[in-house]
């Protein structure tokens, strides 16, 4: 199992009060699973996915990544786990702006005693697997969105995580650059690579093998997506209105000029 949690809780301090972002939460994931989070703004999904991260820890509960105890590991090793062990992908991409897509790539290893030496080649065949072999001299400023998130997802890639860890990843992207990110996750899939994608879009989870929802710091439901019924209404309501959309288009194109 890559993911097991159990009794996970999460409770943060605001002056006197307590906020309960995560309450008991057990959830498994394993190998080469591709899993949607949603939930409503205040579910806990962005709490659940800093502490999968190990970029936040629990207040109670155990969260063991490839059988290692996370939520008893110090500062230091949590910084090893998160620099070998996860991939993270940000709506915001999260690239610097002075350097080339090659040194934005490049710098997860700076801090991995494993492939410093052979940093930048790996960073090249990282870009290159992602479809940017030709912009690796490009900064940030000189590439498109989508174009952008390929270049955080090969950042992510780059030291072979047991995760990635996408946190809408296409927020900020159009429908044709949504489309071609969230197939370079299918490839991705199909190559073996477990990926958590916390999502607010049914279209986006709609790739995904399962969708945990989240409701008040709880895990609502877990299905595999066919079978999750809230995303099939989410369907038959898409058919319906694409019906309807290509009715309305027959009858335009059959009206007397």
């Amino acid at each position: 199992m890559t993911i097991r949690i159990r009794e996970l809780s999460k409770v943060y301090k605001l002056g006197v009060e307590r906020v309960h972002a995560l309450r008991g939460v057990d959830l498994d994931i394993g190998k080469n699973e591709f899993v949607a989070i949603m939930g409503a703004s205040g579910s806990g999904k962005s709490t659940l996915m800093n502490v999968l991260g190990c970029l936040d820890r629990p207040s109670r509960g155990v969260y063991e990544l490839n059988g290692k105890p996370t939520h008893r590991m110090g500062a230091a090793q949590l910084a090893r786990i998160r620099n070998e062990e996860i991939g993270f992908i940000f709506q915001s991409f999260e690239l610097l702006n002075r350097a080339t897509a090659l040194k934005n790539v490049m710098l997860p290893m700076i801090y991995s005693r494993r492939h410093w030496r052979s940093a930048r080649k790996r960073a090249k065949a990282a870009l290159d697997r992602v479809g940017l072999a030709d912009r690796m001299s490009h900064k940030p400023n000189q590439l498109s969105g989508g174009q952008r998130q390929r270049v955080a997802v090969a950042r992510a890639l780059v030291n072979e995580p047991s995760i990635l860890l996408a946190d809408e990843p296409t927020g900020n992207l159009d429908s044709v650059t949504t489309h071609e990110i969230i197939e370079l996750f299918r490839q991705l899939h199909r190559e073996g690579q477990t990926i958590v994608i916390v999502t607010h879009e049914e279209e986006v989870a709609a790739n995904a093998d399962r969708i945990v929802r989240l409701r008040d710091g709880r895990v609502l439901s877990d299905h595999p997506t066919a079978e999750d019924p809230i995303h099939r209404r989410w369907l038959a309501g898409a058919a319906a209105a694409a019906a309807e959309a290509a009715l309305k288009e027959g009858l335009a194109e059959g009206a007397p000029a």
